[in-house]
C-alpha cells in the first residue's frame, strides 16, 4: 500500500502534463481514504499548475474527494479555497469545474458567485453557462424573478445549446405567458438557423409540449412555425404540419392556407425527387384545413383540381378523395367544381381516325348535361390516375389492328393497353351511372339512347381488347362481370337496379362522411376534455405558507408526496397492485438465494429492480448478478460485486437499452462465494420475457396509406382463428384489446349480422414501427369462427412478436 501511494504521489508531481492529468483523473474513481490522505497535499498544488489541463482535472479530483464519506474531513476548506481560485481562473473548463464543484458541494458559494458577477454571466464560455442553468434549475426555490431575468438575458447568446437549454429551464420554472412566449420564439428561431435534422426534430417535439400545455400561445406564432416547411426533410414538414394543424383557428385559417398554397405550387418545379410526396402532405394538410373551415374550400379546390392529372399517384387520388368530399359537403360549390373537373380532365373530346375499336366519338352533350347533376359527381380520374404511374414507365403495346386514337385524360387509352382493365371497370361503372342520372333529368328518351349506344359501344370494344391476343395478359374476371353487369344495366334499366346504383351508392357515400366527421368530432371532444389541471391539483394559498423554513416549491413537494402515500399512489407507475403484477419470480423459494425482478419499461431503456435474499447463516461473498441479453436488448453496465450478510437482502439495479420491438429474453445466473467453500456456487435464474404490448400504442392512419403500407411492407405473419368465442364482434374486441391496437375499420362497417367480418387495425412502436393487422372471419354452420389473421410490418421482429401474442392471446374467455 505504501509502495502505491508513493507512486502516486511521484506521478502527481511528474514533469509530463499528461501524466499529472491522468492521475488526477483516476483518484476521481478511488473511494479508498487510506490511499488518497496521503495525497492530499499533492493534489492541492496542482490547483496552481501553471498548465489549464492539470487545473481542471485537480478541480474534479478535489471536488470527488470532498464527496466522499470523511471527505470534508480531509478537505476541511475545499469550498473556500475552490471559491477563491474561480475569481482568478482564467481558463474556461476549469472555471466550469470550479463552479460545478460550488454548485455541488457549496451551494450557497455558488449562488452568491453567481448574482455577484452576473453581469458577467452573457460572457462566460459555453459549458460554464450550461453549468450555471443547472444551478438554476436545482436552487430555484423561491425569488424566481431574479433567476428568469438570468435566463433571459441568455437567450441572446451564441451558442445554440444554451439557448435551447434557456428555453427549456424557463418553460419548467414558469408558466407565465411571457415565459412561455420566450421560450416558444427561441424554438422557433432554433428551427431557422440549425442545420442538423435531428435537432430540427427534438425543437418540434419541444413546440409540441408547448402546444399541449399552453396552447393559446403558439397559436399566435403559427406562421413561424411554418417557416420550418422551407427543411428538405420530409419527417421535418411532416411534423411541423401536424403541429400547425392543432394550432388552426379562424383567425389564422386564411394565412396558413394561403402557405399552404405557395408550398404547393412551388413543388411544381420538379427541382427534387420528393417534390410530390410533400405536395401529397400540403394536399392532405388542405384538406383538413378546408373540412374543419368550409369557408377557405372555394379558394383552394380550383387550385388543387389542376392535380387531378399529377404523375404522383397517391397525391392525384388524395386530390380526387378531397374533391369528391367537398362536393357532397358544399352544395353551393358543386356547379363550379363539376364546370371545372369537365373542362379540367374528366371528360375530353375523343377524335376518331378510321375504324374504331375502343372509345368512340365525343360525349359532348353527356359533358353538357353533367351540369344539371345535383350534388352527384362519379370522378373518373380519381381511379384513372390510379395507374398513371405505371404508364408513365411502359410504353403501351400498339398492334397493327389497334387505331391511333387521341386521349389526353390521364392516357386513358395507353393505360387500357397495358392490360389495367381495373381501370376500364371503373369508365365503365363511372358511365353507366352518368346515363342512368341524364335518363333522369331528360325527358328525351331519343337523346338519352344517343349516349347510350356511344357508351355500350365504349364498353364493348373494351371488353374485345380484353379478349384480345395481342395485349400482355386478359382481362380478369372481375372486372369482366363489372363491365358486364353495366351492359345489362343499360339495355334493360330497370327501377330496382337504377335505385340501388344512383341512391344506394351515394347514401354508402353520405354515410362514410358522417362516420368520418362523427370519428374526427369525438376525438376533438376527447382532446378538449383534457384538462390541464387535475382534481387533486394543490390549491396555492400564498398567505398560509411560512416564509421561514422551507420554500413554496419544497413545501408543496412535501404536502404531494404525504397525498400519495396517504391515498396508495405513491408508486408512479400505478398502484400496489399494479406493481405486484410486474415482479417476476428468478429463483425458486428452496434456493439459498431468493431473486424477485421488478420489470419497469421506459421507451427505450429497461430498468431492472432486482431483489436478492440471502436465505442462508452465512455471509456470502462476491455475490454477482450475471445478465445476457437475447434480441436487441443491450446490456449497459455490469452489476458490481456485493457482500451479503446471513438473512440479508440487496435491491441490485441493471439498465438495458432496448432498438427495437423484437420480443427479447434476458437471462442469467447469480453467482456467490461462501468462507465454507471455495468453488463458486452458480444459480440458474429464471428467464424474463419483455412483452412487445409494452412497446406499441394504438394509431390512426388514413385508409390510403395503410393499403400503401399493405403492399409495400414484405414481412407477412398469417395465423389461423382458433378461439371459443363466437361472435365475430366480441372476438374483434377481444383482438383489439390484447393486441393494444386501433381498429381503422369504421363502425358502421362492423353493423349487421351477416356471419362475416373484416377488420383492419394499426399500431405504431416507440421506435416508429407500423404494425398493421388485417382480421377476416367467417361464422360456420356450427357457430365456431374460422378465418385468419394476418399481421404486416417492415421489420420481421414485429411481425413474428405480434402473431406469437395473437395465437397466445386470442381464444379468450367462453
Amino acid at each position: 500500500m505504501i509502495l502505491i501511494c508513493q507512486n502516486l504521489r511521484n506521478n502527481l508531481q511528474h514533469p509530463n502534463e499528461y501524466i499529472r492529468g491522468v492521475t488526477l483523473r483516476f483518484l476521481c474513481r478511488l473511494n479508498e481514504t487510506e490511499i488518497i490522505e496521503p495525497l492530499i497535499p499533492s493534489i492541492l498544488a496542482n490547483l496552481e499548475h501553471r498548465h489549464p489541463y492539470i487545473r481542471r482535472n485537480a478541480i474534479l479530483a478535489v471536488m470527488a474527494i470532498y464527496k466522499l464519506p470523511q471527505g470534508e474531513q480531509l478537505l476541511i476548506d475545499a469550498p473556500e479555497m475552490i471559491e477563491k481560485l474561480l475569481s482568478t481562473e482564467a481558463d474556461q473548463s476549469a472555471k466550469r469545474n470550479a463552479f460545478l464543484m460550488l454548485f455541488t458541494c457549496a451551494q450557497e458559494r455558488a449562488v452568491n458567485y453567481l448574482f455577484t458577477h452576473v453581469d458577467l454571466v452573457f460572457e462566460w464560455g459555453e459549458s460554464l453557462q450550461m453549468v450555471v442553468l443547472e444551478l438554476i434549475r436545482k436552487v430555484c426555490r423561491s425569488n424566481k424573478g431574479k433567476y428568469i431575468k438570468i435566463i433571459i438575458s441568455l437567450l441572446n447568446v451564441p451558442s445554440a445549446a444554451v439557448i435551447y437549454e434557456c428555453a427549456g429551464t424557463l418553460v419548467s420554472l414558469s408558466s407565465a405567458p411571457t415565459a412561455i412566449r420566450a421560450a416558444a420564439n427561441t424554438y422557433c428561431q432554433l428551427l431557422l438557423s440549425q442545420s442538423d435534422n435531428n435537432v430540427k426534430l427534438i425543437v418540434l417535439d419541444r413546440l409540441n409540449e408547448l402546444k399541449i400545455s399552453h396552447r393559446e400561445i403558439i397559436v399566435d406564432m403559427i406562421m413561424d412555425v411554418l417557416r420550418a416547411l422551407s427543411s428538405p426533410n420530409h419527417d421535418i414538414r411532416r411534423k411541423t404540419l401536424d403541429i400547425v394543424l392543432d394550432l388552426i383557428t379562424p383567425r389564422n385559417i386564411n394565412e396558413v392556407v394561403l402557405t399552404l398554397k405557395k408550398e404547393v405550387v412551388k413543388t411544381q418545379s420538379g427541382e427534387l425527387e420528393k417534390d410530390g410526396e410533400y405536395r401529397q402532405m400540403l394536399i392532405q394538410a388542405i384538406h383538413s384545413c378546408a373540412i374543419k373551415f368550409p369557408e377557405v374550400a372555394s379558394t383552394v379546390v380550383h387550385l388543387l383540381m389542376d392535380f387531378l392529372g399529377d404523375s404522383n399517384v397517391a397525391s392525384a387520388m388524395d386530390v380526387a378523395v378531397f374533391v369528391r368530399e367537398i362536393i357532397e359537403t358544399n352544395p353551393k360549390l358543386r356547379v363550379s367544381i363539376i364546370t371545372s373537373v369537365s373542362d379540367t380532365c374528366l371528360f375530353t373530346w375523343l377524335q376518331k381516325k378510321g375504324t374504331l375499336m375502343i372509345l368512340p366519338g365525343n360525349l359532348n352533350k353527356l359533358t353538357q348535361l353533367l351540369f344539371h347533376l345535383k350534388g352527384q359527381l362519379f370522378l373518373l380520374m380519381a381511379l384513372c390516375t390510379y395507374a398513371t404511374q405505371s404508364a408513365a414507365s411502359e410504353t403501351a403495346f400498339s398492334p397493327p389492328t389497334v387505331v391511333n386514337t387521341t386521349l389526353t385524360s390521364g392516357n386513358l387509352r395507353s393505360l387500357l393497353l397495358t392490360g389495367d382493365f381495373f381501370l376500364g371497370a371503373v369508365v365503365a361503372c363511372t358511365l353507366t351511372k352518368l346515363v342512368l342520372r341524364l335518363a333522369e333529368v331528360q325527358p328525351s328518351k331519343s337523346e338519352v339512347n344517343k349516349p347510350s349506344t356511344q357508351v355500350l359501344l365504349i364498353i364493348v370494344s373494351m371488353l374485345q381488347l380484353g379478349q384480345s391476343s395481342f395485349l400482355p395478359h386478359p382481362i380478369d374476371n372481375d372486372s369482366n362481370d363489372r363491365m358486364l353487369l353495366c351492359i345489362r344495366l343499360l339495355c334493360n334499366p330497370g327501377e330496382e337496379i337504377k335505385k340501388i346504383w344512383l341512391q344506394s351508392c351515394r347514401e354508402s357515400f353520405v354515410q362514410m362522411l358522417a362516420d368520418k366527421q362523427l370519428r374526427e368530432t369525438e376525438e376533438l371532444k376527447a382532446k378538449a376534455q383534457v384538462s390541464h389541471a387535475q382534481p387533486d391539483d394543490l390549491i396555492d394559498f400564498y398567505h398560509l405558507k411560512s416564509r421561514k423554513g422551507m420554500s413554496q416549491l419544497e413545501l408543496e413537494d412535501e404536502v404531494q408526496d404525504d397525498l400519495k402515500r396517504a391515498t396508495g399512489e405513491f408508486i408512479k407507475e400505478g398502484d400496489a397492485a399494479n406493481k405486484l403484477n410486474r415482479i417476476l419470480q428468478l429463483t425458486g423459494f428452496s434456493d439459498p438465494v431468493y431473486a424477485e425482478a421488478y420489470v419497469t419499461v421506459n421507451h427505450y431503456d429497461i430498468v431492472l429492480d432486482v431483489t436478492v435474499i440471502n436465505r442462508t447463516k452465512e455471509t456470502l461473498q462476491n455475490l454477482c448478478l450475471e445478465l445476457a441479453t437475447m434480441g436487441d436488448l443491450k446490456l449497459v453496465e455490469r452489476p458490481q460485486n456485493y457482500t451479503l450478510a446471513p438473512e440479508s437482502s440487496k435491491q441490485i439495479k441493471a439498465n438495458i437499452k432496448v432498438s427495437s420491438t423484437e420480443t427479447g429474453v434476458i437471462f442469467g445466473n447469480i453467482v456467490y462465494e461462501t468462507s465454507n467453500v471455495m468453488e463458486r456456487t452458480v444459480i440458474v435464474l429464471n428467464d424474463i420475457h419483455i412483452d412487445i404490448m409494452d412497446y406499441i400504442s394504438p394509431a390512426v392512419c388514413r385508409d390510403a396509406a395503410f393499403r400503401t403500407m399493405w403492399a409495400e411492407f414484405e414481412w407477412e405473419n398469417k395465423v389461423a382463428v382458433n378461439t371459443v368465442i363466437q361472435d365475430e364482434k366480441e372476438f374483434l374486441d377481444h383482438i383489439i384489446k390484447s393486441t393494444n391496437m386501433k381498429c381503422l375499420t369504421a363502425p358502421s362497417a362492423l353493423e349487421g349480422d351477416c356471419g362475416f367480418l373484416a377488420a383492419n387495425l394499426y399500431a405504431k412502436s416507440f421506435f416508429g414501427e407500423d404494425a398493421l393487422v388485417n382480421l377476416s372471419i367467417e361464422k360456420q354452420g356450427d357457430g365456431k369462427l374460422s378465418g385468419y389473421i394476418r399481421i404486416r410490418s417492415k421489420t420481421q421482429g414485429i411481425a413474428l412478436s405480434l402473431g406469437d401474442k395473437i395465437t397466445l392471446k386470442q381464444k379468450g374467455g367462453a
